[in-house]
C-alpha cells in the first residue's frame, strides 16, 4: 500500500506532466509530508530545492545542509565532535517530512543519557561520567569556536558549542597564574587534593621544617592575599610567591644588620642551626678580603669563648708589625700598611705614580713603568745593610740626584769634557732613552748644521760605530755601550759620498765650481740636479727653445747608465763616472741633416741655424727667399706653395727628400709657352693686328693647366 505522502507526490508529478508537457524533471513537486518544526520555514511545494538537489544526489544535498548548519560544517572541517567522525549523509540520521512534532535526532538506546560520549571525541571520566548531560550542555558553557555559528534561537536545545578546556566550564581559582592546563596538578575525580602536584618540581623545593608546614601558612599570608571570598576567607595565592629571601615570610631577628640572605648562615633544619662555613663576614664591620679570607677563624677569634671579644681592626698595626722599621713615611710620618699595600698580598705595592709625585723624586716618563724593585732593591738576609731596613729588607730611599746613580754611562765617558759633564738629561728624556732630544737645532751649533736629507737620517748613520756604507769612524773602539762616536771630522760631501764627476767640478778641477757639490745638487736629494737652463748658459751651450724641454740624458749619454743605490763611499764603490763632457756643441752632433747635404756648398757649410730656429724645426723661421736665394718671390710666385717648385724626389742613395738646390730660375724651366689664335683670325687686342697671344703653362700640367 502506497503511503499518503507518496501518493501526493505521484499526483503532483502527474499534474505537472499534463500542464507543462512531459519533462525530464518537474520544477515543483507535491511534498510527501510536512517538515519538522525546525524546518517549517522551508515547507511548501516551491521550497523543495532549498534542500533537495535537482542533480548530484546526496552529496550535493549534504552540502546544502552544511551551508545552513554552519556550526556542524566548522566542526567537520576542524575534526571536532561527533559529526567529524562519521561519513554517512545527513539524511541517514536526520530524516524529515514526518510532521511538526517529529524529533530530528534519534538517540542510540532511546535517550541522550545512553549516548556513548567517546564517539564525540571526549570520553567522560571521573566525576564527569556521573554528571547530568544538561549540566554541561547549556548556553553559559557554549564558549567554543563553533558556538557563534549556532542558528537555533533556543541555544539550550543545541548540544554543540562546548570546548574541552577546563576553564570553559570551571572557574580558575588561580586566576591564570598557573597556566591553563589544570590536568598538570589535578585529576578528574575531584579538585582536591591535587594528586599530580609535586612542590619539588617548582622553583622552591620544600626541605627541612618547610616540608611539615601546611600550604595555607605560606599561600594565605597577609603579604600575599589581595582578594577574599564571599565567606570572608582569604583566596590563596599560588603564583607568584616570593621565596628568594627568607624575610618574605619570616621576620628578621637581626633587624637588617646582616642583610636578607639568611641562608648564608642558617638552614631549613632550624633557625638555631648555623652553617659556619657560609657565614658572611662582609656583614660585619670588618669584611674579609684577600689573604684574610683564607685565614682560619681561630687566628683572630677565640673559639673557647664562642669566638670571644671582637679583635681590633682599625689599623694593620693592630695585628701586624711594621716591616719597614719606620722608614716608610708619608709627609714625614710613618704610614700604616694600608697606605701602600692591600690585603691581597704584600707585593706588589699599591703606592701609585701619582703618590710618588709627592716624594722628593717624582716619577715621569719611562720611570713610571719601572717596577718598584728595580730601584727599591731587596737586600738578602745576612747583608749588614739589611738590619736597619726591617723584616722586608727593602731600601726605601735609594740615591736619585743624578742619572748615573742608577744608570751606567752608555757613551764611555766621551762627553765628560762638556760643561754639563755629559749629563744624560742634556740629550735624553725620561720618556725614553731613544730617540735623543739632540736634534737639528742643537746640531747647528756644531761644525756641521743638519739640513735636507741629513736632518732626516738616523744619528747612527754618521755617528754609529758600525756605519752602513762607510768605514768605522775614528775612535770607534771607545764608543761605549751605545756604540756612538761623537767627535767626527767629516764635514765635506766627499768625505762620505762618492764624487761621480771624478773631481771635474771640485776646486782645481777642469770645471771648478765655487760651492762644490751644492752648486748643482741640493741637500734634500742628490737627484734631480739643481743645474737648470739658466746655469747651463755658463757651460758654453745655452739651452734655448725646444732644448729647454730636452731631458739631460738625451745629450749626455753617460746619464743613461743606472745610478748606484747609495752614494756612500763603500756602497757606491765602482759606480759609473759622470764627467758630463760628452755632449756635442753643434746641431750636427745630435741631429741628422734632413736635406742630404744640399746646402754643404754654401758659405755657412749648410749650418742649420742659418734657416732654422731653436723653438721648432718647421717652419724655417730664419729663412728669407729674397735674401738667401737668387730668386726673389714676387707676384703670383709669392702665393705659390713651396711644394709647387720644390718637389720631393728620390736621391741616388735611395732616400726621398725635398729638392731645394739646384732650382732653375728661368720661366721656361717651369712653364711652357702655348700660342693662342685671336678670335676670327684677328688679335683680340683692339686697334692693332699684332701677333698671336702667348700663354704660359706648367710643363707638368695636363688638361686644365694653370695659366700664369
Amino acid at each position: 500500500m502506497i503511503p499518503h505522502g507518496c501518493r501526493l507526490a505521484l499526483v503532483g508529478a502527474f499534474v505537472c506532466a499534463l500542464l507543462g508537457g512531459i519533462a525530464p524533471r518537474a520544477s515543483a513537486q507535491v511534498s510527501p509530508g510536512p517538515l519538522s518544526a525546525a524546518h517549517q520555514s522551508l515547507d511548501g511545494a516551491t521550497q523543495c530545492f532549498q534542500c533537495h538537489a535537482k542533480a548530484g544526489g546526496p552529496a550535493e544535498m549534504e552540502g546544502r545542509c552544511l551551508a545552513c548548519h554552519t556550526e556542524i560544517a566548522w566542526m567537520k572541517k576542524n575534526q571536532r565532535g561527533f559529526h567529524a567522525r562519521g561519513k554517512d549523509p545527513c539524511s541517514k540520521c536526520h530524516p524529515d517530512h514526518a510532521g511538526r512534532d517529529f524529533q530530528m535526532i534519534a538517540w542510540d538506546g532511546g535517550s541522550e543519557q545512553k549516548f556513548d560520549h567517546r564517539s564525540a571525541g571526549w570520553a567522560l571520566e571521573g566525576r564527569h561520567a556521573r554528571a547530568d548531560c544538561r549540566s554541561c550542555h547549556k548556553p553559559e558553557f557554549q564558549k567554543g569556536p563553533a558556538a557563534p555559528l549556532i542558528r537555533k534561537k533556543d541555544r539550550a536545545a543545541s548540544w554543540l558549542g562546548l570546548d574541552p578546556a577546563c576553564a570553559s566550564c570551571h572557574k580558575d581559582p588561580h586566576a591564570g597564574a598557573l597556566g591553563a592546563d589544570c590536568m598538570r596538578c589535578h585529576g578528574l575525580d575531584g579538585w582536591k587534593p591535587a594528586p599530580k602536584f609535586d612542590h619539588a618540581k617548582t622553583s622552591y623545593a620544600l626541605t627541612g621544617g618547610h616540608a611539615r608546614v601546611e600550604c595555607a601558612k605560606c599561600h594565605t599570608t597577609t603579604t600575599l592575599v589581595k582578594q577574599w571570598g564571599a565567606d570572608g576567607a582569604p583566596i590563596p595565592v599560588y603564583k607568584p610567591v616570593p621565596h628568594v629571601e627568607c624575610n618574605s615570610c619570616h621576620s628578621d631577628p637581626h633587624t637588617g644588620r646582616f642583610g636578607t640572605a639568611c641562608a648564608k648562615c642558617h638552614t631549613t633544619a632550624g633557625f638555631i642551626v648555623v652553617n659556619k662555613g657560609s657565614f658572611d663576614h662582609d656583614k660585619t664591620r670588618y669584611p674579609l678580603r684577600g689573604r684574610h679570607a683564607a685565614v682560619a677563624c681561630e687566628r683572630c677569634h677565640d673559639p673557647k669563648t664562642g669566638f670571644g671579644p671582637k679583635p681590633a681592626f682599625a689599623s694593620c698595626g693592630a695585628c701586624h708589625r711594621d716591616a719597614h722599621a719606620g722608614l716608610a713615611t708619608l709627609a714625614g710620618k710613618p704610614a700604616d700598611c694600608a697606605a701602600c699595600h692591600v690585603v691581597d698580598g704584600f707585593t706588589p705595592s699599591t703606592f701609585t705614580v701619582t703618590q710618588h709625585g709627592t716624594s722628593v723624586y717624582p716619577l715621569a716618563g719611562r720611570h713610571t713603568t719601572v717596577e718598584c724593585a728595580k730601584c727599591h732593591t731587596h737586600r738578602v738576609a745576612g747583608d749588614p745593610a739589611a738590619a736597619a731596613l726591617g723584616s722586608a729588607r727593602v731600601a726605601m730611599r735609594p740615591p736619585h740626584d743624578r742619572c748615573v746613580a742608577c744608570h751606567a754611562d752608555p757613551h764611555g765617558g766621551q762627553l765628560t769634557a762638556r760643561p754639563d759633564h755629559g749629563a744624560c738629561e742634556s740629550c735624553h728624556a725620561v720618556a725614553s732613552f731613544k730617540p735623543s732630544t739632540f736634534g737639528a737645532k742643537e746640531h747647528a751649533t756644531l761644525k756641521l748644521a743638519l739640513s735636507g736629507r741629513h736632518a732626516a737620517i738616523a744619528c747612527a748613520a754618521c755617528h754609529g760605530a758600525a756605519r752602513a756604507g762607510l768605514a768605522p769612524p775614528l775612535g770607534a773602539a771607545n764608543a761605549g755601550k751605545a756604540g756612538f762616536v761623537f767627535a767626527l771630522g767629516e764635514t765635506e760631501c766627499v768625505t762620505c759620498h762618492q764624487d761621480p764627476h771624478r773631481g771635474r767640478f771640485a776646486a782645481g778641477g777642469a770645471r771648478a765650481r765655487k760651492d762644490g757639490c751644492v752648486a748643482c745638487h741640493a741637500l734634500a736629494a742628490f737627484r734631480p740636479s739643481t743645474f737648470d737652463a739658466a746655469a747651463h748658459a755658463g757651460s758654453g751651450f745655452a739651452l734655448d727653445g725646444a732644448h729647454r724641454a730636452t731631458p739631460c740624458l738625451a745629450c749626455h749619454a753617460s746619464l743613461k747608465v743606472a745610478p748606484p743605490a747609495s752614494t756612500l763611499l763603500l756602497a757606491a764603490a765602482g759606480a759609473r763616472a759622470l764627467p758630463l763632457d760628452d755632449a756635442p756643441a753643434t746641431c750636427e752632433g745630435c741631429h741628422q741633416d734632413p736635406h742630404g747635404g744640399q746646402f754643404a756648398t754654401r758659405k755657412d757649410k749648410g749650418a742649420c741655424a742659418s734657416c732654422h730656429g731653436v723653438e721648432t724645426f718647421t717652419p724655417a723661421s730664419r729663412f728669407d727667399h729674397g735674401r738667401d736665394t737668387a730668386f726673389k718671390l714676387d707676384g703670383a710666385h709669392a702665393r705659390a706653395a713651396c711644394a709647387a717648385c720644390h718637389r720631393r724626389t728620390r736621391d741616388s742613395d735611395g732616400a726621398t727628400r725635398v729638392h731645394y738646390r739646384p732650382t732653375p730660375v728661368a720661366c721656361e724651366s717651369c712653364h711652357a709657352s702655348v700660342p693662342v689664335p685671336p678670335s676670327g683670325g684677328k688679335s683680340s687686342r683692339s686697334g692693332d693686328d699684332a701677333g698671336p697671344l702667348m700663354l704660359f703653362v706648367h710643363r707638368e700640367a695636363a688638361h686644365g693647366a694653370t695659366i700664369h
